[in-house]
């Protein structure tokens, strides 16, 4: 019963606080997480496995060795059998409804990372789409052409640098104490196999609070897991929405002095926005897009070469299910969150008069 009490009284407090983003963010956000992401960290951190897999393997054994003793106890009558089985899965999920939110979860309620930075956000009208559209396609033009060894052939794994995860932490430190928030800690970014196994269901990669790591798609193309690795990387510094790690990992790429990460930054951001456009005016961006030079265009093909290799199972399920839980933590536009990266992205453009 005290898992469950324990559940709901921290689902109550999410409930009252979700109206005060400001008690989130000053008391857990910047003063209880802190403490929980440094105490995974330096605990945790150094493993070279993801803690996932362990995770996940001791949660089924304990989960059976559970379920197999509930079995078999003797019970004077089928009723208590049945209540003792609801009363244990009711503390399974209270409990980890609990720690979820302990170590993590509430984030979701802190303020919106445009009230702090004094960004003001609206949907982009069509000729912003396209202004901001012009403004990426020039800087993947001169970011690719200043990428040492570079040809037409599409950018491969090989040209990364051997320490990616800790530079791309190190540049989003450094963003993020830049603008006053917390660092603490040394949040992991792994990739994790089999290959294909977020790709299936129509995501790239996973932050797992209960072990306190990101983890990226192993089979994603190299052009993509820098970004989404730096997007894990914000997750696991303390931010819940979608879109804002988006923006967060768009920004700590393209901020490199690395002109091949600066790239990547770009070019995540970019299809983005070529989506957008598409959606648009198809044939007038497919002759855009044919006229790009040849390097990105190649770069463009490798990429959605990879992703056809991984069709999504069960596409329906996974977008209203994924829909359904980030509605259920106060992101009322689900799914679509992870679009606002182009507002935050432009707004923060026009603010710095990039």
């Amino acid at each position: 019963m005290a898992w469950i009490g324990l559940g709901l009284g921290a689902l109550a407090l999410r409930a009252v606080l979700s109206s005060y983003p400001e008690i989130i963010e000053r008391y857990y956000s910047r003063m209880l997480f802190p403490v929980v992401r440094s105490g995974i960290d330096y605990l945790l951190a150094w493993l070279p496995l993801p803690l996932i897999y362990p995770f996940l393997l001791a949660l089924i054994f304990f989960l059976a060795r559970g379920i197999v003793r509930w079995w078999r106890r003797d019970y004077l009558h089928s009723w208590q059998k049945a209540l003792d089985g609801l009363l244990g899965t009711g503390a399974f999920l209270g409990g980890s409804i609990f720690f979820f939110l302990i170590l993590w979860g509430f984030n979701y309620g802190r303020l919106s990372i445009e009230e702090q930075l004094g960004l003001e956000l609206k949907p982009l009208s069509f000729s912003d789409l396209k202004e901001e559209f012009a403004h990426e396609t020039e800087a993947l033009k001169h970011l690719r052409n200043s990428i040492p060894g570079i040809t037409r052939e599409p950018v491969s794994e090989a040209m990364f640098p051997d320490d990616l995860e800790n530079r791309l932490r190190a540049e989003l430190e450094n963003w993020l104490s830049q603008h006053g928030f917390s660092t603490a800690g040394r949040v992991r970014g792994l990739l994790v196999w089999p290959k294909g196994i977020f790709l299936r269901f129509s995501s790239s990669g996973l932050y797992f609070p209960f072990t306190g790591e990101g983890h990226v798609d192993a089979g994603l193309h190299a052009l993509q897991k820098p970004y989404v690795m730096a997007h894990e990387l914000a997750h696991g510094y303390g931010f819940g929405d979608e879109g804002t790690c988006n923006f967060l990992g768009y920004l700590s790429c393209i901020q490199s002095e690395d002109p091949l990460i600066a790239y990547i930054g770009h070019l995540n951001y970019w299809r983005t926005l070529a989506a957008d456009y598409l959606q648009y005016e198809p044939e007038k961006y497919r002759e855009f897009r044919e006229s790009l030079p040849l390097g990105i265009q190649s770069d463009l093909d490798a990429i959605n070469e990879v992703l056809r290799r991984y069709p999504d199972i069960l596409p329906r399920f996974r977008y209203y299910a994924y829909d359904a839980y980030l509605k259920s933590q106060g992101i009322h536009e689900g799914m679509q969150n992870y679009d606002r990266v182009t507002m935050l992205a432009r707004a923060w453009r026009l603010s710095q008069r990039i």
